[in-house]
């Protein structure tokens, strides 16, 4: 495939061909923003604002907390509580705000992600990217098509990106092909959680009843609908 600014990070996710490869840019983004948010962000005053400002989800105060160099996270978090000092004092001194307009700082901030709007924003941009290689690249195509599977929710991005990326008919084709990668694992899941539930059918109810691959296909069902990063 021809390299270039805009298809080289949709080459580093696609070229595995391992699981969902969207779930892979989903963990290379995050990996990318704890490591600028721990690392070089720390000489950027103008994203220590915005880190104030967002915060951060319980997943990704997680993943900074295991990330193992405790003095810049320390710090962040130092900025951040004085940040919200002032915050809270503020939205406890407001009047009451009127149902439906405007929005209290504090919820705002208990609400936000600056990793997860960094990672969104990335996504977007790769996801469109990815589309367009589709539809003028017979080499990336053929990469696609050869994927192991898309879980559910990132096949309901990409289709959400490509419907707003590409023409009509450009749309269809990709819309087939990216269809046809998540329905791969679809078959055996139903087929395992459905052989889950006939395992507790009073039948069934033997020592050397054949639970064949269904005792994991709870996590893995529910892998495949949330696709829930691990």
């Amino acid at each position: 495939m021809k390299e270039s600014i805009y298809s080289i990070p949709v080459s580093e996710v696609f070229e595995p061909r391992t699981g969902c490869p969207l779930c892979r840019l989903d963990n290379m983004l995050e990996e990318r923003a704890v490591e600028y948010i721990l690392g070089a962000a720390m000489m950027e005053p103008d994203v220590r604002v915005v880190t104030n400002e967002k915060g951060f989800c319980p997943r990704h105060y997680r993943k900074m907390s295991e990330h193992g160099n405790k003095l810049p996270l320390a710090l962040v978090l130092k900025s951040h509580l004085e940040h919200i000092t002032g915050q809270i004092e503020k939205d406890a001194a407001a009047k009451k705000p009127v149902f439906g307009k405007g929005q209290l700082e504090t919820k705002a901030i208990a609400e936000g992600c600056f990793i997860c709007d960094e990672i969104q924003s990335a996504r977007e941009q790769i996801l469109a990217n990815t589309a367009h290689l589709f539809g003028r690249e017979a080499e990336f195509r053929e990469l696609f098509s050869t994927q192991e599977f898309l879980c559910f929710p990132h096949f309901a991005m990409l289709l959400d990106v490509a419907c707003r990326a590409l023409p009509s008919k450009s749309y269809q084709v990709f819309a087939k092909a990216a269809a046809a990668l998540t329905k791969k694992p679809l078959e055996q899941i139903l087929g395992d959680v459905t052989h889950f539930c006939n395992m507790f059918d009073y039948r069934n109810a033997r020592p050397d009843a054949d639970w064949g691959n269904s005792r994991d296909s709870i996590p893995r069902a529910i892998g495949y609908l949330t696709g829930e990063r691990r």
